[in-house]
C-alpha cells in the first residue's frame, strides 16, 4: 500500500505532532465511536480513526471498544436513553429493523450527509451492501462499515492426498458428500463443520438458493412478516446435514467461531466460515487453503443466486449539536475513501464496501496475490438481488437467532427432525414478530 500503510500512518501522526507542537492550537471536538472490534480488528479500527485525526486539527474520533455486538448494541441504547449516547455506534446487521424502530433515536446518515455538506453517492457503495440498509425510497439510514458474507474454505492439502483437484472446491451439496467420501478414506475423520449456523445455513442458504426466510420481502415490505424457515428446501438441507453427521460427514461445532479449530487443525477438511475470517485461518491453519463459494442444491430452482452480508454499520444518534456532526460527516467521507476501504478489505477479509475501493484493490494486485479473496465478492454478486437476496429485517431478531440456534441444535443431537424443529422455529419466532410488531405499531 502506499498513502495508507500503518508506515505511512505513523509518518502522518508523526509530522502532525510536530507541526502541533509549533502553535498553539484549540482542542479538537471528540466524536465518540462505539465499536464491537476487539483484538487485532480493534487495532484496526484505532488505526483509521488515528488516519482521520491526522488529516485535521478540527476533529478528534475516539473509538471505544464496548463488547460483543449484542453488548455494544446495548451499551449504545442504554447511553442514549440516559441522555448520553455516543456520536456513532457500530451495530450488526441483524440490529438493524430495531435501530429503525428507535424513532427519534437515529439520525439517518443521508441526512447527515446532506446537512452536512459532504459530497455522499449511495451509488458508489457495492448495491449489495446498501440494499440492506436502506429505506423503502432507496436513503442510506446507515454507513456501511464492516461488511463479509459467508464462503466455503477447503483444505488443499486434504484434497491432494486424497486425489482431488486441489484447485477445485466442491460446488454443489451432493459434491460435497462425495469429496468427504474421498477424504475420509484418505484419513480425514471430518468432512464439513461451520460457523453461525443460523447466518450460514438458514439465512444464506434461503438468499443462495432464492427461497424466502420470510414474507413480506423478508420483513423489508412491512412489520406484519411471518417466517418460511420450514420449506421445503430448508427442511431439505437440514435433515441431509443431520444425516451426515452420524458418519461424520458434517461435525457441528458451536453456534459463533467455536467450531474453527476443526479446520485450522485438520479434522475438518471443509468450512463454511465469514469471508472475515480469512485472516485467522491464514494465522492459525498449518496448510494451504482455499475459498470457493457455498455448495447449492441444484435440484433447487434459481440457485445459486447471491449471498448476504453479515457484519455491521456506523447509526449515528441524535442529541448532538450541528458542528459535532459536521465531524462526523467527515469522518464518514473519510472512512469511505478508497484507499482507507482498500487497506480495510485487504487486512481483515471484509467487503470493499466502494466499487472504487474493489477495483483499487484489484489493480493493486492483491487478489492475484491473495487467490481466494475475491471469492466473496464474486458470490455477493452473482446476480442481481431479488426480494428473497436483497436480505432481511425483522424485529428481535437477535433473540429469534437464539431460537433458531436452539431448535437446529435439537436437529445435531437427534432429538427433533429437521421438519419438526423448523417448524417450532418458525412458530416460537413469528411470537417474537408479533410482540415486535405491537410494540411499534
Amino acid at each position: 500500500m502506499q498513502l495508507t500503510s500503518r508506515q505511512a500512518l505513523r509518518a502522518a501522526l508523526t509530522t502532525a505532532v510536530f507541526l502541533g507542537s509549533a502553535a498553539p492550537a484549540l482542542a479538537a471536538t471528540e466524536i465518540h465511536w462505539w465499536h464491537a472490534m476487539g483484538g487485532a480488528l480493534g487495532e484496526r479500527v484505532a488505526d483509521i480513526a488515528a488516519g482521520f485525526n491526522a488529516t485535521q486539527s478540527d476533529f478528534k474520533v475516539v473509538p471505544t471498544y464496548k463488547g460483543n455486538y449484542t453488548e455494544n448494541m446495548t451499551a449504545g441504547i442504554a447511553a442514549f436513553r440516559s441522555g448520553k449516547p455516543p456520536h456513532i455506534l457500530q451495530v450488526f446487521e441483524v440490529g438493524t429493523a430495531t435501530m429503525m424502530a428507535a424513532k427519534g433515536a437515529i439520525k439517518p446518515v443521508y441526512e447527515l450527509m446532506e446537512e452536512s455538506g459532504e459530497a455522499f453517492d449511495p451509488a458508489a457503495y457495492l448495491p449489495t451492501v446498501t440494499g440492506y440498509y436502506t429505506d423503502p425510497e432507496g436513503n442510506m439510514l446507515s454507513m456501511p462499515f464492516n461488511s463479509s458474507t459467508p464462503v466455503l474454505y477447503y483444505n488443499k492439502e486434504a484434497f491432494e492426498k486424497a486425489g482431488l483437484d486441489p484447485d477445485s472446491p466442491p460446488q454443489t451439496w451432493p459434491e460435497v458428500a462425495e469429496v468427504v467420501k474421498k477424504t475420509q478414506a484418505a484419513g480425514y475423520p471430518c468432512g464439513l463443520t461451520t460457523a453461525w449456523q443460523s447466518w450460514v445455513q438458514l439465512e444464506n442458504f434461503s438468499a443462495w438458493h432464492n427461497v424466502p426466510i420470510g414474507t413480506q420481502a423478508n420483513g423489508f415490505k412491512g412489520l406484519d412478516t411471518a417466517f418460511q424457515v420450514n420449506g421445503p428446501a430448508h427442511v431439505k438441507h437440514i435433515q441431509a446435514l443431520a444425516d451426515w453427521s452420524k458418519d461424520n460427514v458434517f461435525k457441528y461445532g458451536g453456534r459463533r467461531g467455536d467450531s474453527q479449530a476443526l479446520f485450522t487443525q485438520g479434522e475438518c477438511v471443509m468450512y463454511t466460515q465469514s469471508s472475515a475470517g480469512y485472516a485467522g485461518i491464514k494465522k492459525t491453519a498449518g496448510f494451504d487453503f482455499g475459498t470457493g463459494m457455498l455448495p447449492y442444491w441444484p435440484d433447487v430452482s434459481g440457485a445459486p443466486q447471491n449471498t448476504i452480508i453479515g457484519g455491521a454499520t456506523l447509526w449515528v444518534f441524535t442529541g448532538h449539536n450541528e458542528n459535532d456532526y459536521k465531524g462526523v460527516a467527515q469522518f464518514f467521507t473519510y472512512l469511505s475513501s478508497a484507499e482507507v476501504q482498500a487497506e480495510w478489505h485487504q487486512g481483515t477479509g471484509y467487503l470493499p464496501i466502494t466499487l472504487a475501493a474493489y477495483e483499487l484493490t484489484k489493480k493493486q494486485g492483491f487478489y492475484d496475490a491473495n487467490p481466494g479473496t475475491e471469492t466473496a465478492l464474486k458470490q455477493m454478486t452473482l446476480n442481481p438481488p431479488t426480494e428473497n437476496s436483497r436480505g432481511l429485517r425483522f424485529g428481535n431478531f437477535v433473540q429469534i437467532r437464539d431460537i433458531f440456534n436452539e431448535e437446529l441444535e435439537a436437529v445435531w443431537g437427534g432429538d427433533k427432525s429437521a421438519q419438526e424443529a423448523l417448524d417450532t422455529a418458525v412458530e416460537r419466532g413469528n411470537k417474537l414478530l408479533r410482540r415486535f410488531e405491537k410494540a411499534n405499531n
